[in-house]
């Protein structure tokens, strides 16, 4: 059994973390928050390049969907920095066709970036994060997983779903190796995957949103920093909510 510390900071000091879709929205938005935090990031992403202004922020190309892309990301972090101490999985895509207009090669690509995007970076950290002791896995999950959608879907949906259960197994499964696992199920955020949402009657901000507005990328990584951070060593196999209240579980 690994020796769980006392929950402290919310800092990362000395602590490295990959980010996956860190030049998305959320995942840029998160990159910059670890940064900040005192992390070295690694961010990674499908685009062929992005800019970060942080010597502590390294760019790599990286496919979720390749199983052989992430072994490669994951030894060359490791062989590099000794360790990685946080894995933060943003990467994801969205799907709004109805159930009956839904085609196999549509729930495929969902399932593949959405659910295996988590799946094939998690088995390869897991025994990776037990020899260290020590890990935090933090995946994003949605509300729609708990609602039954917003606007999207039912691939998101269900791939969504399928990544709050991955997490809570992986929780359960490495507390005792010191491996940490939560999720972040974001309510309606302004990003450009969000506008693809709007533009099909989501809902309206003042309407269904308590606290008056859609979410801001920076709520949602301060959120993750929160999960990956000493601040969260007393919590596990959470899905913890962070939608302006509009749903309170």
């Amino acid at each position: 059994m690994s020796f769980i510390p006392v929950s402290g900071p919310a800092r990362l000091d000395g602590k490295v973390a990959i980010v996956t879709g860190a030049a998305g929205g959320i995942g840029r938005a998160t990159t910059l928050a670890l940064a900040d935090a005192g992390a070295t990031v690694i961010a990674t992403d499908i685009a062929d390049s992005a800019q970060f202004e942080s010597n502590s922020i390294s760019y790599r190309r990286y496919d979720v969907t390749s199983r052989e892309e992430t072994k490669a990301i994951i030894a060359e972090t490791k062989a590099q920095h000794g360790a990685i101490d946080a894995l933060i999985l943003c990467a994801g895509t969205i799907s709004h066709k109805h159930l009956v207009d839904s085609t196999d090669d549509e729930w495929q690509s969902i399932l593949d970036v959405n659910l295996m995007g988590v799946v094939n970076p998690v088995r390869e950290i897991f025994p990776l994060m037990a020899e260290q002791g020590m890990g935090k896995i933090v995946a994003l999950g949605s509300i729609a997983s708990k609602i039954g959608g917003v606007a999207s879907g039912p691939s998101y949906v269900a791939a969504k779903s399928a990544v709050h259960g991955l997490m809570k197994w992986v929780a359960k499964n490495g507390a005792d190796k010191g491996i940490y696992a939560s999720v972040i199920a974001p309510g309606p955020v302004e990003t450009p995957m969000w506008e693809t949402v709007t533009q099909r009657a989501a809902p309206s901000a003042n309407g269904n949103v308590p606290l008056g507005r859609y979410g801001q990328p920076e709520d949602i990584a301060q959120a993750i920093l929160f999960l990956a951070s000493p601040a969260s060593n007393w919590i596990t196999g959470t899905v913890l909510d962070v939608n302006g209240g509009m749903l309170m579980d």
